[in-house]
């Protein structure tokens, strides 16, 4: 039942993605070398699909492969996000470094005074 849910749930992704990009079931069926048919009983959750067809149509949507399994966007998204917390972490560094001064100061401050 579980995988059931699963094959009807790739399909439906298979379909979202082929309509995100406006292709036509003939144009995606004739890329990836099957019959209009088998691509309707994919997409439809009608027979389950092996990891060199779901690799290939990731490939021919330029997604990665967890996209068409769960419908997550990761392929335009990651770079960017990649980026952005490589810059986000390079900042707290800084702010670390900073504080680790101040701290120093503060104990440097009380030892003068005796405290």
């Amino acid at each position: 039942m579980a995988n059931q849910k699963l094959i009807i749930s790739v399909g439906e992704n298979i379909k979202q993605l082929r309509l995100a990009k406006s292709k036509g079931q003939t144009e995606v069926a004739g890329a990836l070398g099957i019959s209009v048919a088998a691509l309707s009983k994919i997409e439809n959750g009608q027979t389950d699909i092996n990891i060199s067809r779901l690799a290939q149509i990731a490939k021919y949507f330029d997604v990665a492969i967890n996209t068409v399994i769960s419908r997550q966007e990761t392929s335009s998204l990651s770079q960017e996000v990649v980026e952005e917390i490589a810059e986000l972490k390079k900042q707290l560094t800084e702010r670390e470094a900073e504080v680790m001064k101040l701290q120093k100061k503060v104990i440097d401050l009380y030892d003068k005074l005796g405290l």
